[in-house]
């Protein structure tokens, strides 16, 4: 598999990227050659045999997602694809294309990798994880490449890139073979996506990818922080109780997944 650059427009690219609102985006369709795609697509294993290698997402904004990131448990086709996104040429032709130097892949594929949204799933409004404080990386990029053949409007699952207040809607892309969108992200890349239908066929399939910089980008305010979600403006209610009081049983859970880790490496060395 080649790096998908080198048959594009690199200047227009770079054009239509830097001139994009209101973050910095592009959407290219027919991203990877028709038969590399068409190889990705068939390596993503099936909905519930994702469930037994995969993580499962189960809360009030984020739910009947899974997401894949163990690169060693990919099909060959879907292990080079990420491989080629992360090779140092593909990293060159990111960095001219988005005017971000020293771009980093994450060979870890935090957060990325495999994602499949089941019907009846949902991947709410919020900003991404700013920061690997683990390996002092600055979150710079999404990278996601859909795999969805065929896909129609009315099973939802389109890709949305909202205003820095979540008060409208300022693009849609819906999740079609072979299409990628990359954007940077910031305090105010606010993102989600449509609920995909309970009547859809199929459940929504992409592959996604983060980049990094070890220098901070302008707008680093020295305050790491994890994802943060917000309500839709049609969605009030569940902003004003729903959200709140996931993110308490979350934290609480979190607080407890801390515990046991702590009490696990207590009895070890006692052993």
């Amino acid at each position: 598999m080649k790096n998908p650059f080198e048959r594009l427009d690199k200047e227009e690219l770079r054009h239509r990227f830097l001139a994009a609102k209101p973050v910095h985006w592009i959407k290219i369709d027919g991203f990877l050659p028709e038969a590399d795609a068409r190889a990705v697509a068939e390596g993503y294993p099936e909905f519930d045999a994702a469930l037994q290698i995969g993580r499962a997402f189960r809360s009030v904004n984020e739910r009947k997602k899974i997401q894949i990131t163990d690169s060693s448990k990919f099909a060959p086709a879907v292990a080079e694809l990420h491989q080629v996104l992360a090779s140092p040429q593909f990293l060159s032709d990111l960095a001219y294309i988005t005017d971000m130097p020293d771009l980093l892949a994450d060979d870890q594929l935090v957060g990325g990798g495999i994602h499949i949204t089941g019907p009846g799933g949902r991947l709410d409004v919020h900003v991404d994880f700013n920061y690997l404080e683990d390996r002092k990386l600055h979150r710079r990029l999404n990278l996601l490449i859909y795999l969805n053949d065929p896909w129609r409007e009315e099973w939802g699952g389109q890709f949305q890139l909202y205003d820095a207040e979540v008060r409208s809607c300022e693009a849609t892309f819906a999740p079609i073979f072979n299409r990628c969108v990359i954007f940077e992200t910031n305090e105010v890349s606010f993102h989600g996506v449509i609920p995909v239908s309970p009547a859809a066929p199929n459940p929504r399939r992409s592959f996604a990818t983060y980049y990094y910089t070890r220098e901070a980008p302008a707008h680093w305010s020295g305050v790491a922080h994890s994802t943060i979600f917000k309500a839709r403006p049609e969605e009030r209610m569940k902003g004003m109780i729903l959200m709140p009081a996931d993110r308490a049983k979350q934290t609480v859970l979190e607080q407890v997944r801390i515990a046991k880790r702590g009490l696990r490496r207590i009895f070890a060395r006692q052993i």
